[in-house]
C-alpha cells in the first residue's frame, strides 16, 4: 500500500517552493522601477554629475555605478530606492526630448480629456534670462494633465498602446489618424501680467511652419526658391478658430548688457519683466493638415488635434511643448555606436515630407540642438537674398543700411538658437556676409588696419549705427563683430552677431581652406551642422569653444530671495561663477600677481612656476637599438581629441586656491603642488620621454606639478612628499558636459564621413585613408562640408583649452597691468594645465605599456603624436595584440572614439634618422608638412 502521507508531505513542500518563488517575483515587480540603464547614464550626465559623486552619495563604489549604467547589474534594496529617488529628481531636471532620447522607458498612455478648442500661446523666454520655477499645479490641473511625461520621445499612440511591447520614441513611435479632438487648455499654472518676449524672441507675426518628419524639430518648408521669410496663408476652407488669448508667463530675470571684452552677455542680478503678451491676429489655415507651432516662438495652432499620449512636456530649455511624435519616412534610423542617441540626417528635405534627399551615403548628425525658426544664421549674398537651413531663402532690406538688416535679423528673419541649458539664455541671430554683401553694406573687403584688424571709428557705418542707438563691445568692428542695444523691461534683449568672410572670420586653419569660398547654401549648411553640433559661431573656434563652456554651464540663474520675495541672482551649482585669481605658480609672466613677487626682468625657475604643457620630445639617436635600425619605415600614430578626452571625468577647482604649507599629497584634490621628483624610488626607462617635463627630459630638482601629474607618479611607486602646495577645496568635473558635447558632435561628423565604431581595426584605416574624398559625389561637396565640420570641432576643442589662459594682446600693454580676459570667470590657466598635464599622462601610461609588454619604444612624441619604428608601413604592422587579435590592454588601439588613434603618416627609417640627427622632431613632420603651423 503505498504512503500516501509522505505523498502529501512532498506536495506540500513542492507548492511551497513554488509560493516562495512567486512571491520572490512579486517582490521584485513591487521593488522601485528604474529607467533603462541608457537612460540612467543620461540623466547623470546631463545633471553634470559624475559617478563618483552618485557612488559616494550612495556608499557604494563607482564601479558599482557603472555597472548599474550598462545594466550588468541591478542596484539592490536599500540602495535600490534612494537610485530611484534620485533619477526620479533627475528626470524633473532634465526630461526626454526629441533629442536626447535613450531608450526612455515606456509610459502608458493617457487620454487627455476633451475641451473646447482653444489656441495656445507657448510662454517666450527671454535671450538672456532663464526659466522661473512655477507653482506646483492645482488639483484640478493634475487631472486635466497627467503627471506622467510623456512627450513626443515616448508617446505610444491610443490605437497602438494595447499591443506596444518595445519602447517607442521619436523615430519608431507608429502613427494614429488624427480625430477633431481639441489642445487642452493653457497651462493655469502661470501668474498673470507677465511678459517675456524679446526683440530675438517675438511673437511669430505670420511665418508657417512645418514640421520636419525626420527629425521631429521645427523646420520651415523649403521651396525650390522662397523670397520672402513670410509666407502668405492660403484660402480658408474651414472656419477660423477663435481668436488666441493671452497666456501668462513666469516672471524672467532681465537681460544682461553685453560683455565688453567677449562681446557676450556679462552675468549679473537680473530684474524680472512684465507685461502684457500681444496674442497674434491673423488667423491661418493649412494646406497640409494641422500647424503645430514652432518651438518656441509661441505661434498658437489654428487647427485643433488629437494628443496621442497625453500632455506634452516641455522641451529642456526651451519653455516649448513638444507636439505629436513623427515617423520617419525613410525607415528607422541607427543609433550612433557608443552614444546611445540616435542619429538624423541632414540632407536637404524633400518638399513635402521631411525626409532627406535618398543617396548612397547618408550624412547623420548625431546629437545636436534642435534647429528652431529658419535656424541660427543667414548667409547674404549681397542680392537681397539670405540663406538660412534646409535650403530656405529669405529676402532681407536692401536699403536702410546695416542698422536695417539687424533690425530684420532680430524680427521677421525669425533666427533663433535655442539654449543648451535650462539657466542659460538663447543665442543671438548671427549673420555671414559675403564679399557682395560687404560691399553692398559700404564696407570696405580689406581693413587697413591689419595689426588691430579694426574698422576705423571715424567710418560712415558706425556713425550710422550710432545715430540708431546700436553699440559695439569692446572688440569693436572686426571680423567677428557684436552689435547690442542696452536691454531694457520693454525691448528685452537686441543684440546680432556678424561674421564677415572678407576679413576673415573662418580663418582656413579651424575651417579648412576654401570654406569662406564655398556658395552660400553649401556654406549656410556648414554652419548650421556646426552650430546644431557644437554652438552657433561667436567668433573664432576657440571662442567658440569657450563660449560652449559657459553656455553649458552657466554662472547664474534666477533665484527668488525668500526675504524679500523676488528674483534674484544665484550661483548655479557646479560652475564657474566669478573671475578668481590665480596661484602665483600658474599665473602668466605679465599677470599683476607675478609682477608683485618679481622684478619685471626675472626668469622664473621650476620650483616658481607651473610648467604643464605637452609633449615635444625626441629620443637621443644613440639610443636607438640595433633591432630598431633594422626596420623600414617610421610610422606616425595620433590620439583622436586627446585634450577632450582627457577633460572627460577630470576634476578642476571651481573657486579660489588656498595655500598650505607641507601638505600631504590627494590626488583627488585639484591645484598645483611643489615636489621633488628627480630623483625617483623606480628607475625609468631613457628610450621613454619623462613623464613630468613636456621636454621629456628628466626634471633636475623640485618644481611645481599639477594634481595629475603628482598622482601619476605616485601610481608609478614613488612616494610623493610635497612640501608646499595651492589646492582648490572647492572643485568638481565642470568639464564634462564640454566633452560630451564635443564628443557627440565628432563622432556624428565622422560617421557623415563613413568611420564608425562598428569598423573592424583594417576597415578603420582603410576608411580613414579616404574618408575626405568621396567618390560616390561628382562634386565632393558633402564631404567638404563634413570634412570642414570635423577641422573646426577639432580646432574648437584645442582653441578653447588654449583660451582658459589667454594671455594680453596689442602693442600697447604693458606688463603687470591687468587685460580684459582677466575679467572672465573662465580665465583659470589652472584647469587648462590640469587638462594639458592628465593629457600627457595618459600618452606617457599607454607608451609604457607598450615598452613593458612588447620591448617598443617611440623615437618622437609631439603633443599627442607618436613615432614608432616599424617593418611596415602601417599601425598593424607594429602595435601589438593579445594572442585573441584584440588590442593590448592599456595600449593604443585604433578606432574613431576619443582617446584612441588614427593612422597619423608614415617616412622612411633614413627620413627620420636623418630628422633626429638634425635635432627636429620627425612627430611635426611625419605627414609631410609641419603639422603645427597647419593649426593640427
Amino acid at each position: 500500500m503505498p504512503n500516501t502521507s509522505n505523498t502529501g508531505n512532498t506536495h506540500e513542500q513542492e507548492q511551497e517552493s513554488l509560493f516562495a518563488a512567486v512571491d520572490a517575483l512579486l517582490e521584485e515587480a513591487a521593488q522601485d522601477p528604474l529607467p533603462h540603464p541608457d537612460e540612467r547614464k543620461r540623466l547623470r550626465e546631463a545633471a553634470g554629475l559624475s559617478q563618483d559623486q552618485i557612488a559616494k552619495a550612495l556608499a557604494v563604489r563607482r564601479e558599482t555605478v557603472t555597472s548599474w549604467e550598462t545594466g550588468r547589474t541591478s542596484p539592490r534594496p536599500p540602495k535600490r530606492a534612494a537610485y530611484a529617488r534620485l533619477l526620479e529628481g533627475l528626470t524633473a531636471l532634465h526630461p526626454v526630448n526629441g533629442v536626447n532620447a535613450v531608450n526612455a522607458a515606456p509610459i502608458p498612455a493617457t487620454a487627455p480629456e476633451a475641451h473646447a478648442p482653444q489656441p495656445k500661446t507657448e510662454p517666450q523666454h527671454g535671450e538672456g534670462t532663464p526659466r522661473q520655477p512655477t507653482p506646483h499645479p492645482t488639483a484640478e490641473a493634475h487631472t486635466a494633465h497627467p503627471v506622467a511625461p510623456v512627450n513626443g520621445v515616448n508617446a505610444t499612440p491610443p490605437l497602438a498602446a494595447a499591443t506596444a511591447a518595445t519602447t517607442l520614441n521619436a523615430i519608431a513611435a507608429p502613427t494614429a489618424p488624427r480625430a477633431n479632438t481639441p489642445e487642452p487648455e493653457p497651462n493655469p499654472q502661470l501668474p498673470e501680467g507677465t511678459r517675456t518676449d524679446s526683440a530675438v524672441n517675438p511673437p511669430e507675426p505670420g511665418a508657417k511652419p512645418q514640421r520636419q518628419a525626420d527629425t521631429g524639430t521645427a523646420t520651415p518648408q523649403p521651396p525650390t526658391h522662397t523670397t520672402a521669410p513670410r509666407q502668405h496663408p492660403a484660402p480658408a476652407t474651414t472656419p477660423p478658430p477663435p481668436q488666441p488669448t493671452t497666456t501668462p508667463t513666469t516672471p524672467q530675470p532681465g537681460p544682461a548688457t553685453p560683455q565688453a571684452e567677449t562681446g557676450t552677455p556679462q552675468t549679473g542680478p537680473h530684474t524680472p519683466q512684465a507685461g502684457p503678451r500681444t496674442p497674434q491676429t491673423e488667423p491661418h489655415t493649412s494646406q497640409a493638415g494641422p500647424r503645430t507651432p514652432l518651438e518656441g516662438t509661441g505661434t498658437p495652432q489654428t487647427e485643433p488635434h488629437t494628443f496621442q499620449a497625453g500632455p506634452r512636456t516641455p522641451l529642456e530649455g526651451t519653455g516649448t511643448p513638444q507636439t505629436e511624435p513623427h515617423t520617419s519616412q525613410a525607415g528607422p534610423r541607427t543609433p550612433l555606436e557608443g552614444t546611445g542617441t540616435p542619429l538624423e540626417g541632414t540632407g536637404t528635405p524633400q518638399a513635402g515630407t521631411g525626409t532627406s534627399q535618398a543617396g548612397p551615403r547618408t550624412p547623420q548628425t548625431g546629437p545636436h540642438t534642435p534647429l528652431q525658426g529658419n535656424g541660427p544664421l543667414a548667409v547674404l549674398t549681397g542680392t537681397g537674398q539670405a540663406h538660412t537651413t534646409a535650403g530656405l531663402i529669405l529676402d532681407h532690406p536692401t536699403t536702410g543700411g546695416l542698422p536695417a538688416l539687424l533690425t530684420w535679423a532680430l524680427t521677421e528673419a525669425n533666427l533663433r538658437s535655442p539654449r543648451l541649458h535650462r539657466n542659460g539664455k538663447d543665442g543671438d541671430p548671427l549673420l555671414v556676409l559675403t564679399a557682395p554683401a560687404v560691399e553692398s553694406l559700404g564696407l570696405p573687403l580689406t581693413l587697413e588696419d591689419r595689426r588691430a584688424l579694426r574698422l576705423p571709428d571715424n567710418h560712415p557705418t558706425l556713425k550710422q549705427l550710432a545715430k540708431n542707438k546700436w553699440q559695439l563691445t569692446r572688440r569693436g568692428f572686426g571680423p567677428w563683430p557684436r552689435i547690442y542695444r542696452p536691454a531694457t523691461p520693454t525691448t528685452g534683449r537686441q543684440c546680432v552677431q556678424l561674421a564677415i568672410l572678407p576679413w576673415g572670420a573662418l580663418d582656413p586653419r579651424a575651417w579648412g581652406e576654401d570654406t569662406a569660398t564655398l556658395p552660400a547654401p553649401e556654406l549656410a549648411e556648414l554652419l548650421t551642422t556646426y552650430a546644431a553640433r557644437v554652438l552657433t559661431p561667436r567668433g573664432s573656434t576657440a571662442v567658440t569653444g569657450l563660449e560652449l563652456m559657459t553656455a553649458l554651464r552657466p554662472p547664474t540663474r534666477a533665484a527668488r530671495d525668500e526675504a524679500t520675495n523676488t528674483w534674484v541672482s544665484a550661483p548655479v551649482p557646479g560652475s564657474l561663477t566669478r573671475p578668481v585669481d590665480p596661484a602665483p605658480p600658474e599665473a602668466p609672466d605679465e599677470h599683476p600677481v607675478v609682477a608683485s613677487l618679481y622684478p619685471r626682468s626675472h626668469q622664473r625657475t621650476p620650483d616658481q612656476v607651473l610648467d604643464e604643457e605637452a609633449y615635444d620630445w625626441i629620443r637621443d639617436p644613440q639610443l636607438l637599438t640595433d633591432a630598431e635600425c633594422a626596420r623600414t619605415h617610421a610610422v606616425g600614430i595620433d590620439v583622436n581629441m586627446a585634450f577632450a578626452a582627457a577633460a572627460n571625468r577630470l576634476v578642476v577647482g571651481l573657486g579660489p586656491a588656498t595655500h598650505t604649507t607641507s601638505p600631504r599629497f590627494d590626488p583627488k584634490l585639484p591645484g598645483c603642488w611643489l615636489a621633488d621628483l628627480s630623483s625617483l624610488d623606480v628607475e625609468l626607462d631613457p628610450r621613454l620621454p619623462n613623464p613630468f617635463t613636456p621636454h621629456g627630459k628628466p626634471p633636475t630638482g623640485p618644481a611645481w606639478y599639477a594634481t595629475p601629474t603628482l598622482a601619476y607618479a605616485q601610481e608609478l611607486g614613488h612616494d610623493v612628499r610635497p612640501t608646499e602646495a595651492w589646492i582648490r577645496p572647492d572643485n568638481g568635473p565642470y568639464l564634462d558636459a564640454w566633452y560630451t558635447r564635443l564628443r557627440d558632435a565628432y563622432m556624428a561628423t565622422m560617421a557623415d564621413l563613413g568611420v564608425t565604431p562598428s569598423l573592424t581595426e583594417p576597415e578603420f584605416l582603410k576608411a580613414m585613408s579616404t574618408h575626405k574624398q568621396d567618390p560616390e559625389a561628382a562634386t565632393g561637396t558633402r564631404t567638404q562640408i563634413s570634412a570642414s565640420v570635423l577641422s573646426a570641432i577639432k580646432s574648437t576643442v584645442k582653441g578653447g583649452i588654449g583660451k582658459l589662459r589667454e594671455r594680453p594682446q596689442g602693442a600697447a600693454y604693458r606688463p603687470g597691468e591687468p587685460w580684459p580676459a582677466l575679467e572672465r570667470p573662465t580665465w583659470r590657466p589652472d584647469i587648462r594645465a590640469a587638462v594639458i598635464s592628465t593629457a600627457r599622462v595618459n600618452m606617457h601610461r599607454k607608451m609604457l605599456k607598450l615598452a613593458r609588454t612588447a620591448d617598443l619604444h617611440p623615437i618622437a612624441v609631439l603633443s599627442d603624436c607618436a613615432v614608432y619604428l616599424s617593418d611596415g608601413p602601417s599601425p598593424l604592422d607594429f602595435l601589438p595584440h593579445t594572442p585573441d587579435g584584440k588590442p593590448l590592454p592599456g595600449g593604443f588601439r585604433l578606432g574613431v572614439n576619443p582617446g584612441m588613434v588614427k593612422h597619423e603618416g608614415t617616412q622612411p627609417l633614413l627620413w627620420a634618422v636623418q630628422m633626429l640627427d638634425e635635432g627636429l622632431n620627425p612627430a611635426r613632420h611625419i605627414k609631410g608638412h609641419d603639422a603645427a603651423a597647419h593649426g593640427e
